[in-house]
């Protein structure tokens, strides 16, 4: 488990203060996938370099697996911190090394003997997808291969969280996908705790449990994603299931709707016309897979005077629809 309480980073830049982290508190649970959404600009990598002490928060408490961590000495801290591993966006590797040396060097920093090491790196080479590609060096491999290299290298110490900063964003959709699936398998077959920091809905929306929205150093929402993406009010959800512009100017009732799992099949609407005589109108709304569920936004209008609206609504909310009038 990770738990942030009350964390902030202040910068000194050129004889002013700069908040980079505002007061941010966070509880990530074991073996949970966890996004962190937010703009450039938003405070995420300074938080993520927080979450593994590469920057010191100025106040404020990180506990991961139980051991707080601002408060170790050095020494005690580059102990805990091979419990923590790191995937980089630029992928970060050694030129001179092959992909096999890449992820055999943070066992050697660690003075793992060389027989577990070679061991432990044809394990992860699997894991992977790079079994016939570990003698070959960076140069040789593409964008998709060169992360796996990287994710592979981050998993070398057996960690029980793993930090991934915009691990995506350099790689075309399609590698972002493999990539995503990766992470993934990684979680499902490991356990291993995950952290992503990105500027991309898709990220979130494809494998995270949970996730957290950050603007201007701060989480203006987080939550699990299905909670989210049942409460037609939020922020995130209208980020990750967009239900397009909001047109009150259209006459009669508008309504948005957000429903999961069986209720995104279920025709509640057809049935509502059927049952109660009431027109309704869809002006626009997703339906997506999410967390690993199908799940759905609408916003929709119908017009007064067919049915109460205390009809209407109930009528949708005993179908398992979560609802909310504009």
């Amino acid at each position: 488990m990770i738990t942030l309480d009350s964390v902030t980073k202040v910068y000194a830049d050129r004889g002013k203060h700069v908040t980079a982290v505002d007061g941010v508190s966070l509880t990530v649970d074991s073996g949970e996938i966890f996004g962190i959404l937010g703009r450039s600009g938003a405070g995420k990598t300074t938080l993520l370099r927080c979450l593994n002490l590469l920057e010191r928060p100025t106040s404020g408490t990180i506990t991961v697996d139980g051991v707080e961590l601002v408060s170790m000495s050095r020494r005690d801290l580059r102990t805990a911190r091979q419990r923590i591993g790191t995937v980089f966006q630029h992928f970060n590797l050694m030129s001179s090394r092959t992909a096999a040396e890449n992820i055999e060097f943070p066992l050697e920093v660690t003075g793992v003997g060389r027989a577990e090491r070679r061991q432990r790196v044809t394990e992860l080479l699997e894991l992977v997808g790079l079994s016939d590609r570990g003698g070959n060096y960076p140069s040789e491999l593409s964008g998709g291969q060169k992360q796996r290299v990287g994710i592979a290298r981050a998993l070398a110490g057996r960690p029980s969280v793993l930090l991934s900063d915009e691990a995506t964003s350099a790689l075309d959709p399609a590698t972002t996908e493999q990539i995503l699936d990766l992470f993934k398998q990684i979680n499902e077959a490991t356990g291993v705790t995950v952290v992503l920091i990105t500027h991309e809905a898709e990220v979130v929306r494809r494998i995270c449990d949970s996730a957290a929205l950050m603007e201007s150093g701060r989480f203006v929402e987080q939550g699990p994603l299905l909670q989210l993406v049942g409460d037609p009010d939020s922020r995130l959800a209208e980020i990750l299931l967009p239900t397009g512009d909001h047109d009150l100017s259209i006459p009669g009732r508008h309504l948005t709707l957000a429903f999961a799992d069986e209720r995104a099949i279920e025709p509640s609407l057809s049935r509502l016309s059927r049952d109660l005589g009431v027109e309704v109108s869809i002006l626009g709304g997703t339906l997506e897979r999410v967390a690993g569920h199908q799940v759905g936004r609408l916003r929709v209008v119908y017009q007064p005077g067919q049915a109460s609206d205390d009809a209407v609504i109930g009528y949708l909310r005993e179908r398992g629809v979560t609802v909310t009038a504009a």
